[in-house]
């Protein structure tokens, strides 16, 4: 079976996108210890398009849009709130505020006729649907939220963090569905985490790669897409991680 290159590139162009944005953020987020932060921020996303949606809004409209962006950096504030309130059951409070956000997406789906499509869009996503015209855009969002992490990531301070963080999930949870913004930002922050030199390069090889390959074998396949690039980037971060074994586990390294 062949593949036709021209399907593939919007998609992978897509993938690259989410992981120029999510490799240095899940960097952080490892060495923050608040591994499933990016599960209840992106999570709080959606259920702000499930509201817009529940409302009425065009699935693609701006209202919907500033529905999801609104309930991230809301629901990013209220983790940095509690990050200083109670330190010490912070992943705890991470994912209450997941299962909380999931179960309410639920609850204002249990009415609609096409519910259950929508609660599987929101968590694998339909990254082969992404369109071209999208992506100017998202490539301008992404350079902006890069530009501002890496000019001003010494001065943001924890609640820039969280908020540069939400803006980011916002823009990916919608495009590439919740599982593969969850892998993007920690797989190859996981298994790199024993690089000296070079990590986050490292996380970008295997991000695209992961993308790239999943891509490939979906279309070669027949089998879905968002749920295959997770399993193959999980496969090339094993891969990588046994490839590596006596390099010394890193501290807390900003990169």
């Amino acid at each position: 079976m062949t593949v036709d290159p021209g399907i593939l590139w919007a998609p992978l162009a897509a993938g690259l996108l989410v992981t120029a944005t999510h490799a240095p953020l899940g960097i952080q987020v490892l060495n923050r210890g608040i591994v499933f932060i990016d599960l209840a921020v992106a999570q709080i996303a959606g259920l702000g398009v499930v509201f817009a949606d529940w409302l009425g809004y065009e699935p693609q409209g701006i209202a919907v849009q500033a529905a999801a962006l609104t309930a991230a950096l809301a629901g990013a504030l209220l983790l940095n709130w509690t990050e200083k309130l109670w330190p010490d059951v912070q992943e705890a409070v991470i994912g209450v505020t997941f299962i909380l956000a999931a179960n309410a997406a639920i609850l204002l789906l249990a009415a609609n006729p096409h519910g259950a499509e929508h609660l599987k869009d929101l968590l694998i996503g339909q990254i082969l649907w992404v369109r071209s015209a999208q992506l100017p855009t998202i490539a301008l969002i992404s350079a902006a939220i890069l530009a501002l992490w890496f000019g001003l990531r010494g001065r943001i301070g924890r609640s820039g963090f969280y908020l540069v963080f939400a803006c980011a999930v916002t823009l990916s949870v919608q495009l590439v569905g919740l599982y593969l913004v969850f892998a993007t930002l920690i797989i190859p922050a996981l298994a790199t985490r024993r690089l000296k030199r070079g990590r986050l390069v490292a996380c970008y090889g295997l991000g695209a790669a992961g993308y790239a390959a999943g891509l490939v074998l979906s279309a070669l396949t027949d089998l879905p897409t968002g749920p295959l690039i997770v399993c193959v980037m999980a496969l090339l971060g094993i891969a990588l991680m046994v490839a590596s074994p006596r390099l010394p586990v890193q501290g807390r390294e900003q990169v």
